[in-house]
């Protein structure tokens, strides 16, 4: 692994840790704090549409819905077209640890961030987000030719 990857997996990974520590009070798992932000930002998705969001295989999105399901932070509805696919929805326990995560996000942002100013941190995020479009070009290719 280069040592960019390696550095942002590190990043990541810290991160969790973070905001697992700063939520402890609720059941989720570290993994589902992404689950419940897209969730909650476009209630009514398909599990497809969240696999592909978070570039997690379907049955670990299954997997995960189905804890969350458990747990009563989701709902889930087949779709009319297509009984095997669900619209995914959040209950109002999701919605009441919603805010917390958020915050929990967006303090280890400005932690993280600290000493470093807006324009290096537009230039990197434009990087980042341009990076992450040809990752995303790169696994549709690869898809498409299975």
């Amino acid at each position: 692994m280069s040592k960019f990857m390696k550095t942002l997996n590190n990043i990541s990974r810290s991160q969790a840790i973070y905001r697992h520590n700063r939520i402890s009070a609720t059941d989720l798992q570290t993994g589902h704090y992404a689950f419940v932000l897209a969730i909650c930002r476009s209630p009514g998705r398909s599990q497809e549409d969240l696999a592909q969001e978070l570039c997690i295989n379907k049955s670990t999105v299954a997997r995960n819905l189905t804890a969350l399901e458990e747990k009563g932070y989701i709902s889930r509805t087949p779709l009319p077209n297509d009984r095997r696919q669900f619209s995914v929805y959040p209950t109002e326990k999701m919605l009441a640890v919603l805010p917390e995560i958020k915050k929990a996000s967006n303090e280890w942002m400005t932690l993280l961030s600290e000493g470093i100013d807006q324009e290096e941190l537009e230039i990197f995020n434009s990087v980042l987000e341009r990076m992450q479009k040809r990752a995303r070009e790169i696994i549709s290719q690869q898809e498409e030719n299975k």
